[in-house]
């Protein structure tokens, strides 16, 4: 090999390999055309997924073998979150008004076999949209916003009991601001007593923080756009500093423009990145080894390996939640489509 075809050798290894290298979505078969917009990963193998007509789909060795099931007296119930604690314990929240019994919370410790109904209400407005447990104890669940504020109930019990958060304690909300897609992407807990929510609708998107469990809250604008279907939809935080959110548009899920912002300081001031490549509506993000950044919606899926300054297309294949533990990510979206990736 002469030294000119060295180099080109070793330009080739250096800079394609690692593109060439990663993996496609690798499409899983569950037996269901249900929806999904709620996937949750305790490990790289337990794995779970709440979906349209009262469906559940869980794995406990890695994709390799999928249980589908229904919970019994819930056929209209829409599980948009699900928060799954080990192979055989999970949480499943319906989204859907209170005032048609949609608004309920179940859990199962025994890998589905059996659902226990923690909470329901009919109450007008309430319209759950996340749900998430800083521990085996305590655990939070929000709506809406019924008179200008967000509906929040917290557990300390493990899910046996909820009690309001005064809306006092909260912000007043802007109009037409909620949150968008119910996925259980838009509310993140961290660390022992970290929360915050991203909304959309409003004038901007905003993040709403609270450092006690949901008692007291503060608000901060971010630099995305709002409107009547633009905001944020998804959001993760790395540590009690570091979180990304992530939105735009879902009438027009393929509208170029800011996608992306980034917060150094817990959510108080936020700094757009580039706009993602395939551009448009982006419903969850997630951290990888190597601190990439991988960010997925109905728009297609994109990595970062700078923290968003660039990022790589990878397919335009749609989904609307997301689950990574490590470089095992789950990917899942409407009519049953469930797909696993690993990234090395």
């Amino acid at each position: 090999m002469t030294y000119k075809h060295l180099i080109i050798h070793l330009f080739l290894a250096t800079f394609l390999t690692p593109l060439c290298s990663i993996a496609q979505w690798q499409p899983q078969s569950v037996g269901t055309d249900a929806s999904f917009r709620a996937v949750s990963a305790a490990s790289a193998d337990a794995v779970w997924i709440g979906g349209t007509k009262g469906t559940f789909v869980r794995t406990a060795d890695g994709g390799r073998t999928w249980q589908t099931g229904t919970v019994p007296d819930a056929p209209t119930c829409d599980f948009r979150d699900v928060h799954a604690v080990d192979a055989q314990t999970a949480y499943l929240m319906s989204a859907g008004p209170a005032e048609k019994d949609q608004a309920r919370i179940y859990k199962t410790t025994d890998a589905g076999q059996t659902w226990t109904l923690l909470y329901k209400t009919e109450q007008k407005g309430i319209f759950f949209d996340g749900i998430d447990f800083w521990d085996s104890q305590h655990g939070i669940v929000f709506s809406d916003p019924i008179d200008g504020r967000w509906a929040i109930l917290t557990t300390d019990d493990g899910g046996k009991t909820w009690q309001p958060v005064p809306p006092s304690a909260l912000p007043l909300m802007q109009p037409n601001e909620a949150a968008f897609a119910a996925s259980g992407t838009s509310l993140v807990v961290e660390g022992k007593r970290n929360v915050w929510i991203a909304s959309g609708g409003g004038l901007a998107g905003r993040v709403f923080h609270s450092r006690d469990r949901g008692k007291t809250w503060t608000v901060s604008n971010t630099p995305l756009p709002g409107g009547e279907a633009t905001g944020l939809f998804g959001m993760r935080f790395f540590s009690d500093k570091v979180g990304v959110v992530v939105g735009g548009n879902y009438k027009q899920e393929n509208q170029p423009g800011s996608n992306v912002a980034i917060s150094r300081d817990g959510g108080q001031t936020w700094q757009t990145v580039a706009q993602t490549d395939p551009a448009g509506l982006k419903e969850a993000v997630a951290l990888l080894p190597g601190d990439r950044l991988l960010t997925i919606g109905p728009s297609g899926t994109s990595l970062s390996a700078d923290q968003g300054q660039t990022w790589q297309k990878l397919d335009t294949e749609g989904f609307h939640a997301m689950a990574c533990v490590k470089g095992t990510c789950y990917a899942v979206g409407a009519k049953g489509k469930v797909s696993k990736q690993v990234f090395k």
